[in-house]
């Protein structure tokens, strides 16, 4: 049983990583930390996780033709400097300041969709 509700967990981050935009990583850390991981372990993993996904759903973009790497290429670069500054960054936070974070991020994220 316990097995079945991991992958059905698997399939619900997958899902809403695609149809949210990696909004995934919002249920993987939390899943995580039910294992028992504290937080930074937490969203350590969760990247692992989401990472594989992400690039599976984006070669099925770019199959389908629904996304421009014109349009995506200007967020790549920035980005991959950003992924290589938090994985330092990351080491030297606490856990309790990742916590904040991610629940100050949480709040900000639901906050905007739902005034836009």
């Amino acid at each position: 049983m316990k097995n079945i509700k991991k992958f059905a967990a698997g399939i619900a981050i997958g899902a809403v990583n695609v149809i949210l935009g990696a909004g995934g990583g919002m249920l993987t850390v939390p899943l995580y930390r039910k294992l028992g991981m504290d937080q930074k372990q937490s969203q350590i993993n969760a990247v692992a996780t989401i990472l594989p996904i992400t690039v599976i759903s984006a070669c099925i973009y770019l199959l389908n033709e629904n996304v421009s790497f014109l349009d995506a290429g200007v967020y790549i670069i920035p980005g991959l400097l950003g992924s290589v500054a938090g994985t330092f960054l990351i080491k030297k936070a606490s856990n309790k300041i990742l916590t904040v974070i991610f629940a100050l991020f949480m709040i900000w994220a639901g906050a905007r969709m739902f005034l836009k």
